[in-house]
């Protein structure tokens, strides 16, 4: 039975280590001479790094070969993979659709590709034997100039039936040297009715509030509980809700202990803010959504009844999720308090 929402999942970073490897060695030869043997490459893939910077370029290795042509070949295994292993009903699936586009054209022809890259992403993500509910989060990019970042939102704005909301993500020296320029973006997209999330507060280097006013959800956002509490009254009362994913701070060295959440958590709770749990680069660190459940609940992060209170809190600040239909752990809560027997649901 699928139980799950996932709000936070790049698409690169979505590829698990051995399909890559796999693609590599029957695609690209220079890839396949490089890594010949899987340990190898797991190792070199899922290991930690020191900063967010460092990290962010192992994103350019999948990019490369996210092609309009290979797309499909990586997101019908990233959906079975989703739908059997994590039992997720929705996954919201983010990019930047200009990374995947061929680097042979001109920029103004790289644009107008984007929507092949937004419908190609669209389609392959309509698996029947895999039921999930799936749309995109399309990202701007720190280090894209602003006639790209500019045509993202507008694309956004135009394929409303593929796409749920914008982003902004890269590293977070380069968006404070731009961060006018952003809020006018974010300005831009909310006027055209676009929902909004963005890349902040993850490290200490990524806390720019001049943002936070035009999210509608915020990435990642630790540092708020844990350095900039006083702003918690705020985010409770526009309604946002932290996407927290645990092992990403881990991979980062933005923490050293996952232990170091429990603080993140309490203080949320306290002040009425919503988390979701997620796992934003569930194949880059070999980590699927249930394992960030029971990794927080085992070194007592969270309780279990927390736990529930995140699950339901992904489901109702979903972009895309038709509300109408209950959270998928009021649905496990029938289960144990009805017998088996008695009990019948269908699936709509």
């Amino acid at each position: 039975m699928a139980l799950y929402a996932e709000l936070h999942r790049h698409l690169g970073g979505s590829v698990v280590p051995r399909v890559l490897w796999r693609y590599f060695q029957r695609q690209d030869a220079d890839l396949a001479h490089r890594f010949s043997e899987y340990p190898d490459f797991e190792e070199f893939y899922t290991r930690s790094r020191n900063t967010l910077d460092e990290y962010l370029e192992l994103h350019t290795l999948v990019e490369r070969v996210q092609t309009a042509q290979t797309l499909p070949y990586f997101i019908y295994r990233l959906i079975r993979g989703a739908y059997i292993f994590e039992n997720l009903a929705y996954l919201e699936l983010r990019y930047t659709p200009y990374l995947r586009t061929s680097e042979e054209l001109s920029q103004s022809e790289r644009i107008d590709q984007m929507g092949q890259i937004v419908e190609t992403v669209g389609q392959a993500s309509r698996v029947e034997e895999y039921p999930i509910v799936t749309t995109q989060i399309l990202c701007m990019h720190s280090r894209l100039p602003y006639p790209v970042n500019k045509a993202i939102v507008d694309l956004a704005a135009q394929k409303k039936e593929y796409i749920c909301a914008v982003d902004v993500a890269g590293g977070d020296i380069p968006l404070a040297e731009r961060l006018d320029e952003f809020v006018s973006l974010y300005q831009y997209a909310r006027s055209l009715g676009l929902n909004t999330t963005g890349h902040l507060y993850e490290t200490t280097d990524g806390c720019y509030p001049e943002l936070l006013p035009y999210l509608m959800r915020i990435g990642h956002g630790i540092q708020i509980p844990l350095k900039y509490p006083e702003l918690l009254k705020e985010v409770a009362q526009r309604g946002q809700c932290l996407e927290v994913c645990p092992t990403t701070y881990l991979k980062t060295g933005t923490l050293d202990d996952t232990r170091e959440l429990k603080l993140v958590f309490d203080r949320c709770f306290e002040a009425g803010v919503d988390i979701a749990i997620c796992t934003d680069n569930a194949g880059l660190h070999n980590v699927r959504l249930p394992f960030e459940y029971e990794n927080l609940l085992t070194q007592d992060v969270i309780n279990f009844k927390q736990l529930e209170a995140c699950q339901d809190a992904a489901f109702r600040h979903a972009f895309a999720w038709p509300h109408s239909q209950r959270p998928a752990s009021l649905l496990t809560g029938l289960l144990q308090e009805q017998p088996p027997e008695v009990l019948v649901v269908t699936s709509q």
